[in-house]
């Protein structure tokens, strides 16, 4: 492929049964022919130039005869095809016939339908010429003053990409977008602005946010979730600045969008590691495991809650939270209960030991109150393990889990009485003091037991 041709990056197979349409039949089509049938020629046009045939024949037919037209499908195929169409001459300057193009684009953003202005917008951020967009540039400053939000957000974004690929076009950009950032109302609107500001200029997104940091809570969710990330920003590459903002993070964890939660608890993790942070954090993913529907978001949430304990600093102000990580229990998947459980074991200290079998023992006391399910057997097991390494850790609870436990060898579920077996196996070994109240239990239970191992 010669330097001069187009690459082509897409490959449209046209079935082997259906001849190609010739370019006489697609004029003759585009000219003549009904809008259904212009509508059928300009989608094979398309499909032919993606395909990487050369149609420089109906060029000027199709900026006669179908450019005119109202209709909105054609209005949505024609950007498709000023995208793909080439624009320029072999040496590489623009064609005649796309001034009449631009002249059309230009009535489109004055026209009075919001849809055709802001989809005409979203397509001007796909141009890589900037002799086709400076004509334009005035229609597309008026479009942030329109009444309708889908115009005036998309004209922010075709404002940034003109900004981003051809600075000289809107010079005054940023300080545009600043003045229309404050006077505007609609959430899409102002994500979208204090966006491009983020990455254009964040001198000014920082001057927007400082005027209005105590609102932030008042704000939609998308623009919540773009103030953490420029927070985020701003914080690494200067951390002086983090006193500055830090207090607003700790107002996001209160945010009724559960992905603001997690992002300004992830946020404020990494901009202080103070107890009452790391416990603001840890508590806000406590309740989004909680308060969350799906299973995956919850486990997702549980490795957090694994990665702060991970942290040396972090894990004594878990350990104080290990009964609200308790409540994660109340979840019926076995995958989060297991996790839960692992977390919990690993927080646990002389301190909370105490509470930690008192939860974990009404949670095998339910387990019997239920109808018999493979997953509540699962879960019988991994409460038996976790109650069996707590005795194990902690030798002064033994006494208070043995009796509970031992009611379970006379359990229908083979796996879950050999657990409790091997327990009472360990700790009539490890406890010489509490071998008299085993042989006492094993007694008591031992007409009940129904298996053979």
């Amino acid at each position: 492929m010669t330097a001069a041709e187009n690459v082509c990056y897409t490959l449209i197979n046209v079935a082997s049964d259906s001849e190609p349409p010739s370019e006489v039949n697609l004029k003759i089509d585009l000219e003549k022919g009904e809008i259904k049938a212009k509508t059928e020629a300009l989608k094979k046009v398309i499909i032919m130039i993606l395909n990487g045939e050369k149609l420089p024949g109906l060029l000027m037919t199709i900026i006669r005869f179908v450019l005119p037209l109202q209709d909105h499908t054609i209005k949505k195929l024609l950007l498709v095809f000023w995208e793909i169409v080439p624009k320029t001459t072999p040496d590489g300057k623009l064609l005649q016939e796309m001034i009449l193009v631009c002249d059309a684009y230009r009535k489109d953003l004055q026209h009075p339908n919001e849809f055709i202005r802001g989809s005409t917008l979203r397509f001007l951020c796909k141009l890589k010429e900037s002799e086709l967009l400076e004509p334009l540039m005035p229609a597309i400053r008026a479009c942030l003053e329109h009444r309708h939000s889908y115009v005036r957000r998309n004209a922010v974004l075709a404002i940034y990409t003109i900004y981003r690929n051809f600075e000289h076009l809107i010079p005054d950009a940023p300080e545009l977008i600043h003045d229309f950032l404050v006077n505007e109302k609609d959430a899409s609107c102002k994500r979208n602005a204090f966006m491009m500001l983020i990455h254009a200029d964040q001198d000014r997104a920082l001057d927007y946010l400082s005027t209005c940091i105590d609102q932030v809570h008042t704000f939609g969710d998308i623009l919540q979730l773009v103030i953490v990330e420029l927070i985020y920003k701003v914080c690494h590459a200067n951390p002086s600045e983090r006193a500055r903002f830090i207090r607003c993070i700790y107002n996001l964890l209160q945010s009724s969008s559960p992905a603001v939660k997690y992002e300004a608890a992830g946020t404020l993790v990494t901009l202080s590691s103070a107890p009452t942070a790391i416990k603001a954090a840890a508590q806000c993913y406590i309740d989004l495991i909680i308060k969350e529907s799906d299973n995956n978001v919850k486990l997702i949430v549980l490795d957090r809650l694994i990665e702060l304990k991970d942290h040396p600093t972090h894990e004594r102000v878990l350990q104080d939270l290990v009964m609200d990580i308790l409540r994660v229990l109340t979840t019926p998947d076995l995958e989060v209960r297991k996790k839960t459980l692992q977390l919990a074991l690993d927080l646990v200290s002389s301190r909370n030991v105490e509470e930690l079998v008192i939860v974990l023992k009404k949670e095998v006391i339910k387990t019997n109150n239920v109808t018999e399910h493979e997953d509540t057997d699962k879960y019988r097991q991994l409460l038996v393990r976790t109650l069996h390494s707590c005795s194990v850790r902690f030798p002064d609870m033994a006494a208070n889990v043995i009796p509970v436990l031992m009611e379970f060898l006379s359990d229908t579920n083979e796996a879950a009485a050999a657990d409790v077996l091997e327990f009472v196996r360990e700790a009539i070994q490890r406890f010489d003091n509490l071998r008299p109240l085993i042989i006492e239990k094993m007694l008591e239970v031992f007409h009940a037991i129904k298996t053979v191992k």
